[in-house]
């Protein structure tokens, strides 16, 4: 049984962040904490230029929000986090911030792309300090 659960969220794919929470508590110890993040992706500042003012803030509220949602629907305490970068390297420093135990990360089927770069999930299993459970 793990005490820090991390389950990072991706706001396009809701129901299988739904569905890794409840892994989540079933991996859960007594009294542990469970920690939903959002990642919102860096916007190289060369693009920055041409979006509209407060993009990125209406990004994180919105994110915010929906983790919140989520979390009170699940009718569980979490703590809900989001912040922005790149979104193993975020995953990775948020693990390492908040001491976790365990990251129940979902993971596509991967595409062409994902056999020469990697996917997220893959990067953040190679990488971890903690178990991390994949799920497809």
């Amino acid at each position: 049984m793990y005490k820090t659960i991390l389950v990072p969220i991706e706001m396009a794919h809701v129901a299988e962040g739904k569905a890794n929470i409840d892994l989540a508590t079933k991996h859960a110890a007594e009294g542990a904490k469970i920690i939903l993040l959002n990642v919102v992706e860096d916007i190289p500042n060369w693009a920055a230029v041409e979006l509209p003012a407060g993009l990125m803030e209406q990004s994180i509220e919105s994110a915010q929000s929906e983790l919140k949602a989520i979390a009170t629907a699940a009718g569980l305490k979490m703590e809900v986090a989001v912040r922005t970068g790149h979104s193993y390297n975020t995953i990775l420093d948020v693990a390492k911030e908040k001491d976790v135990d365990l990251i129940i990360i979902a993971s596509h089927r991967p595409g062409l792309q994902d056999y020469f770069l990697g996917s997220t999930a893959a990067k953040v299993v190679r990488h971890a300090n903690c178990s991390v459970l994949v799920v497809r």
